[in-house]
């Protein structure tokens, strides 16, 4: 009998030397920050502090002079803190990482190098296909903030930018019932004054938006009332606000008996492609003269059928004697805060970059951070912006084996 064929050769079969993992190379990042050029957009990513933080760790961020200007932070701040300052701002947008508040122009992608790291907003509802035809022309690998997740599976950065659009959503009606404000103010106070009947507020959508609304109002003293179709979010706004509150499902009947005695009705409703029209302009007829509407789902299309977009300069108008915010940017009206609050959530998420020895590495072992990667390379990974403009993608698990 033949002996059989080993399917191995004989240096196959020795003893060979175990492998193991050799441990990761700290990368020294490069980071460039511009000055944001959107309309009206105050805020900056990160604080003289954060950019302290990251030199300590021997990082280099190159800022463009005056960028964080508008959130009350100085060149010297920033210079003081370790960051080296630049008028061109070709030199900035050179840099192997930008971190930006809102998404680069088409202008600015001009200025940016083949296979640089960009870590900003996405905001796909304002986004153009040429966008990301320009990404990927210039083989840009691109986190979109608003989608990374943590480690509880929530969105960091969209729920700090929601608390404060909630809270200043309260500040600004507050503002708009004075006298003083527009002509049409009805001269209310939201405080608990003894002998006076407290204001009444209705908040539509039980969200992260609607809980942080609900807190600033009943703080302020203020009669709320909340409107959401899902008894989960319901019952999960009534537990972290720790006190019982009007809640109700949105029923048109419940829904106009509340509004045409509420001083102040709060739409922070969210759709899939674009915000459900909640108020029609026959129950926005039947409110009181010098009513507040602050209609944070603007962003989205507005929750109000009367509601338009206004700006920071020309915040309000009238309509049906009632007065309408429908700012989409709240959170740029309050800059510093803003900046302080994206700030504490870039910074760790930079220096996990720079300990794993570069954007590979910390998306390849971060999940949440993976899940806010939408190029990779020049190739797009998100199912969801092929869908809409109908173009292209890759799994990120295949294209990172």
């Amino acid at each position: 009998m033949s002996k059989s064929k080993s399917p191995f050769t004989k240096e196959q079969l020795l003893p060979q030397e175990e492998m193991i993992e050799v441990a990761r190379k700290k990368g020294k990042l490069f980071i460039g920050i511009p000055k944001e050029t959107s309309y009206q957009e105050k805020r900056v990513c990160l604080t003289p502090d954060a950019v302290a933080a990251l030199t300590a760790h021997g990082h280099r961020v190159l800022l463009e002079t005056n960028a964080g200007i508008g959130a009350r932070f100085t060149d010297r701040d920033y210079s003081e803190a370790g960051a080296e300052i630049t008028n061109d701002k070709s030199k900035v947008f050179g840099c192997p990482i930008i971190l930006k508040v809102e998404p680069p122009s088409l202008e600015e992608l001009e200025h940016i190098n083949p296979q640089t790291v960009l870590i900003s907003a996405l905001q796909l509802k304002t986004q153009s296909k040429e966008y990301f035809q320009a990404l990927a022309q210039k083989r840009i690998t691109a986190l979109g903030f608003e989608f990374i997740r943590d480690a509880d599976g929530a969105y960091p950065a969209v729920r700090a930018l929601s608390e404060i659009a909630g809270t200043a959503a309260v500040l600004i009606a507050s503002e708009l019932m004075s006298s003083a404000t527009t002509s049409k103010g009805s001269g209310l106070m939201m405080g608990n004054i003894s002998g006076v009947p407290p204001v009444e507020v209705v908040i539509l959508g039980a969200g992260t938006v609607g809980e942080f609304a609900a807190r600033s109002a009943i703080g302020l003293g203020a009669n709320v009332k909340i409107f959401d179709n899902s008894i989960t979010k319901l019952r999960c706004l009534q537990a972290n606000v720790g006190r019982p509150l009007f809640t109700s499902t949105i029923q048109p009947k419940n829904l106009l008996k509340a509004l045409r005695r509420c001083d102040v009705v709060i739409g922070a409703v969210r759709g899939k492609n674009r915000a459900p029209i909640i108020v029609t302009e026959a129950m926005v007829e039947r409110m009181k003269t010098g009513a507040v509407i602050i209609d944070v789902s603007i962003d989205m299309g507005g929750c109000f059928e009367t509601s338009e977009v206004t700006t920071h300069d020309h915040p309000t108008f009238e309509r049906h004697d009632v007065v309408h915010y429908c700012v989409p940017n709240i959170p740029s009206r309050y800059a510093r805060t803003s900046s302080l609050s994206i700030s504490n959530i870039f910074t760790p998420y930079i220096l996990q970059i720079g300990e794993e020895g570069g954007i590979e590495n910390a998306v390849r072992f971060d999940r949440g951070l993976k899940n806010g990667l939408y190029f990779y390379h020049g190739i797009l990974t998100s199912k969801p912006i092929a869908d809409w403009f109908d173009l292209s993608y890759r799994d990120i698990n295949l294209l990172m084996l």
